[in-house]
């Protein structure tokens, strides 16, 4: 709780930043501010408290998921320090909705009412779709905002109706009461229904197949450090919060339910990497990367007791991945129309160290040691021939061969071909946060038990 009433002051203060006239050090302060949250919000792993008649419960699990999310809004509000130098807006608006989009996502992991996990995901959701439209001179931007708003919001109608339907049969939004009560052997039949609807909702937010189709048009569409955001924070909150919900209705015990996960996490991973060989832009590649990385993470709904500590290094493996990534992304598509293969172009040669930042990455994406993303697939992998479905981890290494492609088409771009242009200055903060995500990345490879001792 204390977390969260820091995450709206700080929002707040940003704001009263600009009226200061304290411009130029709205990054600086808010970077301190979010490394205090972040401390304070380390200190509060081993507590367990609820406030407010249970609408927000403080666990090893909200605290160690909000830690990550803070972690992920430093390294993106120090990206915006460059970002939004040129933009017709004040720079305080972009880093006060990514401030007030992070108190939406410690909402969602923290909630002990589903009142407060609704009230969570629109605040995230609403802040998403203002900044997917942020960049109001390009067409692309506005098609992009428009295209999330008018999905986004019938995703959160089925939510709506979902909840609704969960509160008809157990008479509460307290997760605990519908915990204790879901155990029963008999359920009313809107409460199944209930919980297909909220799951619909969520697997839209996750960009999981079928509800991915509006994933590659808003991430090409956006500016590329909201596809950076998009891509990394608001899917692992997703994901994270569908793995809490599903955890409270113990929706586990269901044979069927399953195997709509097993056929849903198959049809993404397969989905994602197929559509991603085509791809000549990098943002739409990243946004089918994305959908079938999210097939990776359904994993661990098949094992909902066990799997919170892999699920949590898979979202921190594929996000510092990802935030890298992006970070050279940036660099290279500065002040052009588009972000085509085609501008990499021998960027092994121009700086070699974004090149292989940006490669580490993408290798990291594929599963390749010794990096995070390896040890998150091999740990995964683990757990769900535990849990008996030999058969999807067999898709799932073959999917994870498949993406080997499209990474390595993007590599080779970078080092087998001639540059395109005169190399150009690099901001310190783009090399500050590609080689801090980067390195961190390899740390959680060489030492997975940080993360996935946080969670036993």
């Amino acid at each position: 709780m204390n977390t969260l009433i820091a995450i709206i002051g700080l929002g707040v203060l940003c704001l009263l930043f600009e009226i200061f006239n304290l411009r130029k050090a709205i990054v600086p302060l808010t970077i301190i501010g979010l490394l205090g949250v972040l401390g304070l919000t380390i200190s509060e792993f081993n507590s367990t408290e609820s406030y407010y008649n249970n609408m927000i419960v403080v666990s090893k699990f909200s605290s160690t998921f909000s830690s990550l999310f803070i972690v992920l809004t430093i390294f993106l509000v120090t990206l915006g320090h460059n970002f939004y130098e040129n933009h017709q807006s004040k720079i305080s608006d972009y880093i006060a909705i990514k401030i007030f989009l992070l108190a939406g996502a410690v909402a969602m992991v923290s909630f002990g009412n589903l009142a407060m996990f609704f009230l969570g995901i629109e605040v995230l959701s609403i802040s998403l779709y203002v900044l997917a439209a942020s960049d109001r001179m390009n067409l692309k931007s506005n098609e992009a905002g428009m295209k999330y708003f008018l999905m986004g919001s019938f995703a959160s109608g089925i939510i709506l109706f979902g909840i609704c339907l969960i509160y008809g049969a157990m008479g509460s939004f307290d997760v605990t009461e519908i915990s204790e009560l879901s155990q029963s052997a008999e359920l009313p039949v809107w409460f199944p229904i209930g919980i297909v609807l909220v799951t619909i909702g969520m697997l839209f937010k996750v960009a999981a197949v079928p509800f991915h189709f509006w994933a590659p048009d808003v991430y090409e569409g956006s500016p590329a450090l909201t596809t950076a955001l998009m891509s990394t924070l608001a899917k692992v909150v997703a994901m994270a919060t569908l793995y809490k919900l599903l955890s409270i209705m113990n929706a586990d015990v269901s044979e069927s339910f399953k195997i709509v996960i097993v056929v849903i996490s198959m049809a993404s991973m397969t989905v994602g990497n197929i559509m991603a060989l085509r791809q000549t832009n990098v943002k739409r590649m990243l946004a089918f990367s994305g959908i079938s990385h999210a097939g990776f993470m359904l994993m661990t709904l098949l094992s909902l007791s066990t799997s919170a500590g892999s699920l949590l290094y898979y979202a921190s493996a594929y996000s510092l991945s990802g935030i890298a990534a992006f970070s050279v992304i940036l660099y290279v598509c500065k002040n052009r129309d588009n972000e085509d293969v085609v501008n990499f172009h021998g960027l092994g040669k121009t700086n070699p160290l974004l090149a292989a930042i940006l490669t580490a990455s993408l290798l990291s994406m594929a599963g390749i040691p010794i990096f995070a993303g390896f040890f998150a697939k091999l740990v995964l992998f683990s757990q769900t021939i535990q849990a008996g479905y030999l058969a999807l981890v067999i898709v799932a290494v073959v999917n994870s061969i498949i993406s080997v492609g499209y990474y390595f088409k993007l590599i080779l771009a970078m080092y087998s071909k001639e540059p395109n242009e005169e190399k150009k200055p690099t901001p310190f903060v783009i090399y500050a946060v590609a080689v801090v995500a980067i390195v961190l990345n390899i740390a959680l490879g060489l030492f997975p038990s940080l993360v996935l001792d946080l969670l036993v």
